[in-house]
Parts: structure tokens; sequence; C-alpha cells
């Protein structure tokens, strides 16, 4: 693997300053690999390469672009396991979920995209005007470390799909992942220029593709507090701005739900990929008749949940990805003790027998006011606020009072007043029970979660503009 080097013009190039940036693995604190740590120097050369490469890709067929992409999902299955074990070493998911989840979603999305771009229609006449779809431009991709290869790929397939040239930064946490990717995209023989990556940092990396007047789009997913400088950065020069953010998504369980199930797949859901998902629903509201009764049953469903070495076959919570997080969200459990949270299971430190490591205990609370911190803060580990509530109207209100907008889930047994509470949501997704993921449906969020949309057909729009070609009809 190419640490020390870009991936630039179709080729493996140095970096321009001789930084490295230590990549940790969080399952064992040793430090896993370093890679160049770029600026904007490495920046500018890589839209520059991008620039180039775009006058000819912009141009390219609709077959050209499918075979393209066809290409690199036969490549990209090709390096699965190698994928999937440095997805493990650089965030510590467990083997068996980076196999059968992180990885798979890349592949997912690739088939997707396929799909989505076979039946794309790039010119639409509208009675005397043709709206024709053209690539917009050059765009910068900035990606995260929880879902490594999920943002990558529902990022960099649209992109192809639409015929942009693109910049990758990959997080500087989980950037193994990233570089295997432009393994598989050379061995696809995607056109020089027409990917390129640049590892490094926010300030130094990420700061520049915002900033450069030759980037005409910023696709960033991350924490909304990043998202707000990113989008401050690509204000001066006006360019198009997606962003997929925080949230605290809410799991409303009515009276009429199966409570052992629905609280039992609300814990399922919030701690998968230890809690390390920007959907997680993380705050679960119940009836208040049914409080103590969830309670239990979340802290049964909890205490199932085997925490360990990612790399053993019966663990299901890993490490969280760093001591930064880890510290972060210690704090936070504190907190909710002091604040006068019920501490159901849990709670503060380390796992028994788990001394070396950034593990996190499966932790619930209840008695959860929406005031409380950890109520309101986006905590992403495996930590699960319930909160009782009195009415409907009450569960609208508290669901609907956070900054955030991303998604939510509605637990009921009956489809058709899940449906009409789901009108009352403020939020991108709105989940109907635990439904199988929808590749084909938009994502993305309200408020503070976000703007545009991303998958498929909604992502691939994302990176087009919309032409308007006015004129006489012919004969």
């Amino acid at each position: 693997m190419k640490t020390s080097q870009f991936y630039i013009d179709g080729k493996w190039v140095a970096p321009s300053r001789p930084d490295r940036i230590a990549v940790i693995n969080p399952a064992t604190e040793d430090v896993a690999a370093e890679i160049a740590a770029g600026g904007p120097a490495d920046a500018d050369r890589a839209v520059q390469a991008a620039v180039k490469a775009f006058a000819t890709f912009s141009r390219s067929t609709k077959a050209e672009r499918l075979a393209l992409l066809r290409a690199i999902l036969a490549a990209y299955r090709a390096r699965a396991e190698d994928l999937a074990q440095a997805v493990t070493t650089e965030m510590g998911a467990p083997l068996s979920f980076s196999r059968s989840a992180q990885v798979w979603a890349g592949e997912a999305h690739l088939e997707a995209h396929i799909a989505a771009l076979e039946g794309f229609a790039f010119e639409k006449p509208q009675g005397r005007t043709t709206i024709v779809f053209e690539p917009v431009g050059v765009c910068g991709l900035i990606t995260p470390w929880n879902w490594p290869l999920n943002q990558i790929v529902c990022k960099v397939a649209p992109a192809l799909a639409a015929g942009c040239t693109m910049v990758l930064k990959p997080s500087e946490i989980s950037p193994l992942s990233g570089l295997i990717f432009a393994e598989i995209m050379h061995a696809a023989g995607v056109p020089a220029g027409v990917f390129n990556l640049v590892n490094g940092d926010g300030p130094s990396v990420g700061e520049a593709l915002a900033r450069h007047p030759n980037v005409d789009m910023i696709s960033f997913t991350g924490s909304t507090r990043a998202g707000i400088l990113v989008a401050k950065a690509a204000a001066d020069t006006v360019k198009r701005v997606a962003q997929e953010l925080g949230g605290k998504s809410p799991n409303v369980i009515l009276d009429d739900a199966d409570l052992e199930a629905a609280v039992t797949g609300g814990v399922q859901t919030c701690f998968a990929n230890t809690g390390q998902s920007c959907d997680a629903p993380t705050r679960m509201l119940v009836p208040r008749a049914l409080h103590a009764e969830a309670l239990e049953i979340a802290a049964a469903a909890a205490k199932a949940h085997v925490t360990g070495d990612p790399r053993q076959e019966a663990t299901v919570l890993g490490p969280v990805v760093s001591k930064r997080q880890f510290d972060k969200i210690q704090g936070l459990i504190q907190t909710g003790i002091d604040e006068g949270a019920t501490l159901v299971a849990g709670g503060a430190g380390r796992p028994n027998g788990l001394n070396r490591g950034f593990y996190v205990k499966p932790t619930v609370f209840g008695d959860v006011t929406p005031d409380m911190t950890i109520a309101r803060e986006e905590i992403f580990g495996p930590v699960l606020a319930i909160m009782p509530y009195d009415s409907e109207a009450e569960a609208i209100r508290i669901a609907n009072d956070t900054p955030y907008g991303l998604s939510s889930h509605i637990q009921s047994g009956s489809l058709a007043r899940a449906r009409a509470f789901a009108a009352h949501i403020r939020s991108g997704v709105v989940n109907l029970g635990y439904p199988d993921w929808d590749l084909a449906a938009p994502f993305g969020g309200f408020k503070q979660s976000g703007n545009g949309r991303e998958y498929s057909t909604w992502g691939m729009h994302d990176f087009l503009e919309a032409k308007s070609v006015i004129g006489p009809v012919e004969g």
C-alpha cells in the first residue's frame, strides 16, 4: 500500500512536504501505518489534473461511463477482503461487520449507480425546450471515517456517472481503505486525472479544496461543525456544496407496537457499527406507562452485545475509532449520570477485561428528559437515551426538538398509524419499523443535518447542472 504517496493524474506521486499522520489501530492503540499528510500544493496539483481531464471526460458517452463503472465494480469485488481487513484495522469494525456491511455497502452503491445510469436520460424534451443535464465540473469529495467505503462510493460513483472529475480526501483517521480504493480505480482503467486522491487533514487539504477557484462542487460528509467550516470556505467562490452532517435521530415507539421487538430492534440499530452512524436512532421515545418495561428489555438487549477484539468471531461491538472519541463518549456518559438519568446498562470506563483499546460499554439510560445533554448532543458511540412521553403530541414535539433532521424510526402495530405519525416528523428519512436499506431512496437531512441528497439517481442529480436549450421545434 502506497501510504507515502498520493494518486494524482493516473500516477502515484510523492507529496510536496514530508509531514506524516499516524493511523492508530483503535483495538490495540498501536500505530498501524503512517500516511503522507498533504497540503494546499498537493490539493492544487490534483485539482489541475482534474481540470485537464474534465475537458475530455465530460464529453464521454453514457455507454463509456457504464463500462467504466462495471470495471470498477469487478475490481472492487476482487479486493473485497483487502478492504475488509483495512477497515477493521483503521476504525475497529468487527471483521464480520466489515465484510458484510462496510465493504458490502460500497459494492451495493456501485450496483445501484450502474442501474441508475442505465435508466437516466441526459436530455428531456419539454415542448420547444430541451432540458440537458451536464456534469457540474471538478468535484472535491471529503469523506468521513465511520463508513469509509460507503461514503467514498456514494460520492465517487454518481460523480463518475454524471461525467465529473474529482479529488477525494478520505478521512485521515481511516485512510487505508481509501488508498486501496485508489488502486481499484487504477486497475479498472479510470482515465488519468478523472479520479485523484490526496490524504491530509481538514485544515490543510479539505479547506484548500473548498476554497479552490477551480473546484466547482464540494460534497462533504462529517460533523455539522466541520460542515459549517467547509461551507464558509466554499462561499467566496459560490460553488455548489452538498452536505451530509450530524444527527440525533428519534425512535418513537407507539403504544400499539410489539414492545419487546421494538425495543430490542432499537438497541441493535442504535449500537450497529458501535453506535458510530450519523443516522443511528439514539433517542428512544416510549409511552410513560411502558417506560419501566422498556428499560428492562433494553438492558437485556444491551448486555447481549459482546464487546471485544474485532477479529474475534463472537464480537458484536469493536472499539470506537480513536482516543478523542473515547474520551468524548466517556465524558457524555458521566454527564448523563450527573444530570440524573437512570443508568440501565453499561456506564463509564472500559468493559471488564479490556484494558487496552478504545472500548466503550454498551450503555442505556432511562428517564432521560429533553433538556439533558445526552438527549441533545450527538454522542457517536453505543449509548442509547430512553425518553418517556405522555401523548402523541408530546412525542412529536420531542422527536422534532433537535437542530438535526437526518433520520427517524416509528414503531406501531398499524402501518396506517405509523404513516400518519411520519407526516409530522421533520427528517429526511423516516423508517417504519426496521426496514431493509433502500439504496434507491434519497438519503440526506433537514435542518442542520445538511442539504442535498445522496444515493442512486438522487445522488447523480447533485453532480449535474440543468441547462435549458430553448428554440423552435424542428419541422
